[in-house]
């Protein structure tokens, strides 16, 4: 077995207990979702697990720890090399970056052409597009995937979203089927496309979480301040709409953090929380790439800024004598005003979806991916943190009208948001009289406005444009590009198209 010059002489069939047994899959990496991940893979019939981290003693721990597992433990790359069947499989589960880089340098000098390496990390697209461009150069396939569902999808049943090779899907794919979430009869999981595909994806699907996250916030604090109801009282509402067209993980995990009581103080444990949201930057990537692509995705970017201001704790501290309205938010009818809130959350949750898919539409566009957006909707049913119910009716959108513009046009999203436009109206305006920021309902609601309104105000920005750049701008009346003498005697000229 030739690996780049490496010499594996000394794994001889008849010398090495690493020849005793082979495997077909390999982890690099065995933090708590390498190792789960692992776990998941040997679980499964057919697999053999071939395992390595940099610190052998995690290596060792996991082995010991899970001797069910069959795990064939390594403590060189040369060793792993050596313990996996051709074409090799290895997928990285390290933290992106540096650390990636690194591992995948030292796998490209164990592999061979034909042998592929995974990242199953939260890359950023356009790392993975760069890595998998120098790798193909060695003849070795690069995946960038992307794995959703946290520390107990990895180990019970992820969705997954690889990207790659068609040649790599060949060997990739049934042990990714073996081990991925089941929804309806399904496997989650299906060949994104190419190079940075499947993590262009997985960025999408966090983006979507941020705003799914946020927008069910809002209905929390929403509530709370209208109705005085505790959080265990909620956490009892958002059950009940988890039995309905809400159903869906997040709700779901909603009420039992809500029901939860802090054991130091006996005070529902979400009073004790410091209010400032973290993020691990796949929110801000989905928003920066939107931007670059030209994509508006409104929700997520107010979801996403809403984090970055709970975060900003000195500034809140010195703002909270900013004047507010004298009215505060009274609520007469508490199950009336509960049905509004959880009418908005649908409405703007569509929104927050479609946004998310028209920017996976417009970079497959970009990047010459041929990206199934039904069949993306439907590896989200299971596994993964945005899993919902609703999901179901995305994929019948796109099986209906395999190019639909716009998601939100789909005859059963018509239907819904016309249900729900008049209560998700009246919220935003009820939180804005009461100075409660309700960034995500808000945003998506003028975002739903927009795409309505017949002329947008963008005419006097175009000649604003014009006015100050020589801009140019297109009339509504006649073919051309124009641009108007400003400085001069203000008469139009026709002008070079520079748009």
């Amino acid at each position: 077995m030739k690996s780049h010059g490496t010499d594996f002489s000394y794994f001889n069939p008849k010398e090495n207990e690493l020849s005793d047994k082979t495997a077909n899959i390999g982890v690099v990496g065995l933090a708590v979702m390498g190792s789960n991940l692992a776990r998941n893979l040997a679980s499964r019939e057919g697999n053999t697990v071939a395992v390595y981290n940099r610190s052998h003693d995690k290596t060792e721990h996991l082995v010991s720890t899970h001797p069910e597992a069959g795990f064939i433990s390594t403590s060189t790359y040369e060793e792993f090399a050596a313990s996996l069947s051709q074409p090799r499989t290895a997928i990285i589960m390290v933290k992106a970056g540096r650390g990636t880089d690194a591992v995948i340098e030292e796998l490209v000098k164990v592999f061979e052409p034909g042998d592929i390496i995974v990242d199953g990390g939260n890359a950023l697209f356009t790392d993975t597009i760069r890595r998998e461009k120098a790798v193909r150069e060695t003849g070795i396939n690069f995946v960038g995937m992307g794995v959703s569902g946290g520390e107990e999808g990895a180990l019970l049943g992820p969705s997954i979203m690889p990207g790659g090779s068609d040649e790599s899907w060949v060997t990739l794919g049934p042990i990714l089927k073996s081990i991925a979430a089941i929804a309806e009869g399904e496997p989650c999981v299906t060949h994104i496309g190419h190079d940075g595909a499947g993590h262009f994806v997985k960025m999408v699907h966090n983006g979507i979480e941020y705003a799914d996250m946020q927008l069910i916030a809002e209905a929390y604090d929403l509530i709370r301040r209208g109705t005085n109801k505790s959080p265990a009282e909620i956490a009892d509402v958002f059950a009940e709409w988890n039995g309905g067209e809400l159903e869906s993980y997040l709700i779901e995990i909603t009420a039992e953090v809500l029901r939860q009581v802090d054991a130091d103080t006996n005070k529902p444990l979400v009073d004790i929380i410091l209010d400032q949201a973290g993020a691990k930057g796949t929110g801000a990537w989905t928003v920066q790439t939107a931007l670059d692509l030209g994509v508006p995705v409104s929700g997520i970017a107010e979801a996403t800024f809403a984090r970055s201001l709970s975060s900003h704790a000195e500034q809140r501290a010195v703002s909270r004598d900013l004047p507010g309205p004298a009215q505060a938010l009274t609520v007469d009818d508490a199950d009336s005003f509960i049905e509004d809130v959880r009418l908005a959350l649908f409405a703007s949750k569509i929104v927050a979806y479609s946004q998310g898919f028209d920017e996976i539409r417009a970079g497959a566009s970009a990047y010459g991916w041929n990206i199934d957006l039904g069949a993306v909707s439907k590896i989200w049913r299971g596994g993964c943190i945005i899993r919902a119910q609703f999901l179901n009716r995305i994929a019948d959108a796109y099986r209906d009208a395999v190019e639909l513009p716009v998601l939100l046009t789909a005859p059963y999203f018509v239907e819904a948001l016309g249900r729900a436009q008049d209560a998700w109206r009246r919220i935003v305006s009820i939180s804005a009289a009461a100075g409660l920021p309700a960034p995500a309902f808000s945003s998506s609601l003028a975002y739903y406005d927009g795409l309505r309104a017949e002329r947008l105000p963008a005419a006097l920005i175009q000649g604003q444009r014009d006015f100050f750049g020589a801009h140019t701008y297109k009339r509504i009346d006649k073919e051309g590009t124009f641009h108007t003498l400003w400085s001069g005697d203000r008469t139009e000229i026709e002008a070079e198209d520079t748009h």
